[in-house]
């Protein structure tokens, strides 16, 4: 199964900054473009640093380099959405510029496009489990398992045919982009459960002497 990727979701026409463009063309494009941060970008195009509004603030320094935040917070476009905002999260950022392996801007993701894929359609997230996670990558089909989801919350119901696929299905499900939560409504033709590997039981008889 497939999670959505940032550069399905980036904007590719990215206003950037030069190092030395002054306060007033940074404070412009911020206010002409109505955003709240533009990448910096040096000679190659990489990306050295972001300015956002907040930084517009120290008006004692006067071009783009010195107002910057650097190193800059970035991501490429093959990483999930999940992992863009567990990134944006974790360093307290809006936005991320997109850049390729040789840090070179590519484009730019905000919090609003990733929210995008978090709030899919109820119908879609249906249809993914149905045909691409139960289907596809279980070979489960629509007749041993019912999907049902209201307000991202997604409820399987059926019967399959061994224990152990219950855990592996409600996991996928639960790592949908746009799946709030899952309930479980699985049951099994066979219980398998004692030919998965168990972990070790550390009894006395194991303590090391």
């Amino acid at each position: 199964m497939k999670h959505a990727k940032v550069g399905f979701l980036m904007t590719d026409e990215v206003v950037s900054v030069p190092g030395r463009a002054p306060f007033a063309d940074v404070a412009s494009l911020l206010v002409e473009h109505d955003i709240g941060g533009v990448p910096v970008v040096d000679e190659d195009d990489r990306v050295i640093g972001v300015v956002a509004r907040t930084d517009l603030l120290a008006r004692d320094r006067p071009t783009a380099r010195d107002l910057m935040s650097a190193p800059a917070v970035t991501v490429h476009g093959e990483q999930t959405v999940t992992e863009a905002a567990r990134l944006m999260a974790r360093c307290g950022v809006a936005r991320l510029p997109v850049v390729d392996d040789e840090d070179r801007l590519v484009g730019i993701v905000t919090r609003r496009d990733l929210l995008r894929v978090f709030l899919r359609p109820d119908d879609e997230i249906r249809r993914v489990l149905a045909e691409e996670v139960l289907a596809d990558t279980m070979g489960i089909g629509a007749d041993a398992v019912s999907v049902r989801v209201v307000d991202g919350v997604a409820t399987l119901a059926g019967l399959l045919p061994r224990s152990s696929q219950i855990p592996v299905a409600l996991r996928l499900a639960g790592q949908l982009d746009g799946v709030v939560t899952v309930i479980d409504r699985l049951t099994a033709r066979s219980d398998d459960a004692r030919t998965r590997t168990a972990p070790p039981d550390r009894g006395a008889e194991d303590v090391p002497r």
